[in-house]
């Protein structure tokens, strides 16, 4: 039989495409989101009522921080595997709502830790960020370098997240599997992002804020690549590393059944050369404003894949022109532009 696959923020971005992936397989998916107002419900609402059409699917409205609920959940369901993609996300809001980030970031991933030690789930796979690697500049980053530097809340609740993970694979031999996420943008994209943002203002006729004067660069990763390396991360349990050395500690894994990947294009663009081709698409061309550097952000990222690539023989390679021109086509699908 399929194993049962619970999917933490279904109504999300990466986790709905992630639920309709894993029911085209056959799989059976509960999906769990708080359905919270950081960005337009109605979109998450789009998207859970596609997912609700297919058979195998079914949803739970609960919070991360709920401790009970998310207990009773585990007791009740017995998921074989977890893919924990809930969070609060952005790193800009983390600046205004730093609590937010607790209750959902750390209390959140406690409560998930908990559930998948006492119900003896088999792989726990769980959202990370490019953004642990912070004041870093080693390019490319990868997962074998020290991150103790982030540079903002946000990213240092998923440097917390990865240190709690390697906490219960070393006291309960829990498999945990942390995914390092690199600038995800394609269909159904959440608004918040910078692709998003900038085509909803250049079709509407609005000026775009370009930050660091344009300087800036991105791994921009494609969704449909994401959820490759996703999928073939989660039904690939976390082993120990046998040639771990206490003394010369790798940060990317452990004696414990734990593992750390990024998942990027391992092909940083120039923001302005992201705008260049969006406006192509758009046919338009943007009026901009250039600003500097954001506080917490950070002038560039560019991801080293060679450990996924190893281990599960995949990396990302969908070109920036490919993946924007599905955005567009899919965002005025949807607007109705």
């Amino acid at each position: 039989m399929s194993p049962k696959i619970l999917v933490t923020g279904a109504a999300g971005f990466i986790g709905f495409h992630l639920a309709q992936r894993l029911l085209r397989e056959g799989h059976e998916v509960v999906g769990l989101d708080n359905l919270n107002a950081y960005y337009d419900v109605n979109l998450k609402k789009r998207r859970l009522a596609l997912l609700e059409q297919q058979p195998g699917f079914r949803f739970f409205k609960l919070d991360l921080a709920d401790r009970e609920g998310i207990a009773e959940l585990f007791a009740r369901e017995r998921f074989e595997r977890v893919a924990h993609l809930a969070a609060q996300a952005g790193v800009r809001y983390s600046l205004t709502n730093p609590h937010a980030y607790i209750d959902s970031n750390l209390v959140g991933f406690m409560n998930i830790l908990e559930g998948c030690r006492h119900h003896q789930v088999e792989h726990l796979a769980y959202a990370s960020s490019s953004s642990v690697y912070g004041a870093n500049t080693r390019m490319p980053f990868s997962i074998h370098h020290n991150v103790d530097h982030p540079v903002s809340l946000y990213a240092a609740t998923k440097k917390a997240n990865e240190l709690m993970a390697h906490t219960y694979s070393h006291l309960y031999g829990l498999p945990t599997t942390g995914l390092r996420f690199f600038t995800v943008y394609g269909p159904w994209g959440r608004p918040d992002m910078a692709l998003f943002l900038f085509t909803d203002a250049i079709l509407h006729d609005r000026p775009i804020q370009v930050f660091n004067h344009g300087r800036m660069q991105r791994d921009f990763t494609y969704i449909d690549d994401i959820i490759e390396g996703v999928t073939r991360v989660l039904f690939r349990t976390a082993a120990p590393n046998p040639d771990w050395d206490g003394a010369d500690p790798d940060p990317g894994t452990s004696k414990a059944p734990y593992r750390l990947y990024n998942i990027g294009n391992n092909n940083p663009v120039e923001l302005m050369e992201l705008i260049a081709t969006l406006e192509a698409c758009l046919g338009r061309t943007a009026e901009k404003i250039l600003l500097p550097l954001q506080a917490g952000d950070v002038p560039a990222t560019y991801a080293d894949v060679d450990d996924l690539a190893r281990d599960v023989g995949f990396k990302p390679a969908t070109p920036i022109r490919t993946g924007i021109e599905r955005f567009v086509a899919w965002y005025r699908s949807y607007f109705g532009l």
